[in-house]
């Protein structure tokens, strides 16, 4: 039997924190502007989406608070910024929907996973509203006694 070549993921990074303080509704996605070396980096994974965010103002939407560690092999004359705002790409009437929503609402907007696709970086973000900290207490709650279940049923 001949084994399968590991074929590369398409993920990037994920956010799990924003699984657990916040109630994710509906997924967007969206293109995003990168500088040369912030493809290199993210190529190599060194992506961190804890604690981001997606602020829409002016009529455009970005990421806030990514961080992207730059490659040790960055060009002498480029001064990465690795906290740098990323311009998001996204489609007019999108934006304009996603900003009536955040603004009347009052949901905020989490990224939840970058990727590639067709050679492109992508990211995932999603409507989120918050949970309370006795919402957080239930999920882990859900969580344990789904792997007890699990442990269970295997024995």
């Amino acid at each position: 039997m001949k084994k399968k070549p590991k074929t590369p993921s398409s993920t990037i990074g994920l956010n799990k924190k924003g699984r657990f303080d916040y109630y994710l509704l509906e997924r967007f996605e969206a293109g995003i502007v990168l500088e040369g070396w912030e493809a290199k980096s993210l190529r190599a994974g060194r992506l961190q989406l804890r604690d981001t965010y997606v602020l829409i103002k002016d009529r455009e939407a970005s990421l806030l608070n990514a961080i992207i560690t730059p490659l040790s092999t960055v060009s002498t004359h480029v001064t990465p910024e690795s906290q740098r705002s990323r311009k998001l790409l996204l489609h007019r009437a999108e934006l304009n929907k996603l900003a009536g929503i955040v603004d009347r609402k009052g949901y905020a907007l989490i990224p939840t996973a970058m990727y590639w696709k067709r050679g492109r970086a992508k990211l995932e973000f999603a409507l989120a509203k918050g949970k309370k900290e006795f919402d957080k207490r239930d999920t882990t709650k859900d969580r344990e006694w789904k792997r007890e279940q699990e442990r269970l049923f295997k024995h």
